[in-house]
């Protein structure tokens, strides 16, 4: 066993998701933050001035003397996550990875990729076999790309992979999105205060392939999506973290209601995803208050990393409706590509590092 910590690489380090993985990885068991990649703006300062802190407290002591690199420099971290804009992502990534890097990606340029996986633990993790694919179709041996979804069809996915059992056939989403999903500065003041924007741009489509990506079975060297109709339209409202979705969706086998909550209730991911040091203990947790999951006092369950499910009831056209809430920037991206990274390392897929996994998880 290796106990020494993994050097990692943060891409858009001094952004609001870049942040987000820095404050993360501060004490991570297993990963130590060794590189700090920003802009030709703040390449070359030390981090700690660099990056306008935007989330509370301060950069840690132990990466804000660390100098700021260009994008376009060489790194020496094996494992590097992305938090780069979309544009910056869609080749620099690649490239990275074919020098040998893992990169686990926030950003949204590379998630439908066909030989690249997009995860979300506890619903897909044998979807990570995609790598050994990727390697082999790209020449690649020890580098990869690996995706988190969107922020929004996170907790979708988390609140539909125990219903698949019963048979997913259609489902129709409404979200109510927080304004740190559109980074900093993001939205304008004067036009979210009293506000309700019904638009995110790029998100509907997203939920609406996503989704069925994530949901889908692998099969051979391609997934197959999930055979189900989806139909979701986004909104952007006046709070700061939590994405809260409601959701109908047709169920094929018609299971009684407190058969879903036992659903929920179990759900757990395959091994090693309970063991390893992001997990939550229960990744689904349903509320029974009748006026949960809230934002401001659930986003946070689990370390942030768990989904809230509440409001379940009959609807009468599709049969079943329920609230679902999880932190965007927590699990729906940075949180999310943590555990990404920590599945492969616990599976071998990061080279001769072998982390010590954990007993119990401890939320």
């Amino acid at each position: 066993m290796n106990h020494q910590k993994l050097d990692v690489a943060v891409l858009g380090a001094t952004g609001a998701v870049g942040q987000r993985f820095v404050q993360l990885l501060e004490n991570h068991p297993w990963f130590r933050v060794a590189e700090v990649i920003g802009s030709s703006r703040t390449a070359g300062r030390p981090y700690g001035e660099a990056a306008n802190w935007v989330l509370d407290g301060g950069p840690p002591d132990s990466v804000a003397g660390l100098t700021v690199k260009a994008l376009e420099d060489n790194f020496t971290s094996p494992l590097i996550f992305s938090a780069l804009p979309k544009e910056a992502a869609e080749t620099r990534e690649f490239e990275l990875a074919s020098a040998g890097h893992v990169v686990c990606t926030n950003a949204s340029a590379n998630r439908m990729v066909e030989d690249v996986p997009l995860l979300l633990p506890e619903a897909n993790a044998d979807h990570a076999r995609l790598i050994e694919i990727q390697r082999r179709k790209r020449g690649w041996t020890t580098g990869a790309i690996i995706a988190n979804s969107n922020c929004t069809a996170m907790p979708v996915v988390m609140a539909l992979a125990p219903l698949r059992q019963f048979g997913v056939n259609k489902v129709f989403i409404v979200s109510a999105q927080a304004v740190s999903g559109a980074g900093y500065p993001g939205v304008a003041s004067l036009d979210i205060l009293d506000n309700i924007i019904p638009y995110v741009s790029g998100d509907e489509d997203k939920l609406e392939t996503e989704t069925l990506r994530m949901l889908g079975e692998l099969n051979g060297d391609h997934v197959l999506w999930l055979n189900a109709a989806v139909s979701a339209s986004c909104n952007r409202v006046p709070v700061v973290d939590g994405h809260l979705v409601t959701v109908s969706v047709e169920l094929e086998a018609r299971p009684a209601m407190d058969e879903l909550i036992a659903a929920w209730a179990a759900f757990r991911g395959p091994q090693p995803v309970p063991q390893l040091p992001s997990a939550p203990e229960q990744p689904v947790q349903y509320l029974p208050q009748i006026d949960r999951p809230q934002t401001r006092r659930d986003r946070n369950a689990g370390n942030g990393m768990a989904t809230s499910v509440g409001r379940l009831r009959e609807c009468p056209i599709l049969g079943y409706k329920f609230a679902a809430l999880s932190h965007n920037t927590i699990r729906g991206a940075a949180g999310g590509s943590i555990l990404n990274a920590e599945l492969l390392a616990a599976t071998g897929y990061l080279g001769d590092f072998q982390p010590m996994l954990a007993v119990q998880n401890a939320v």
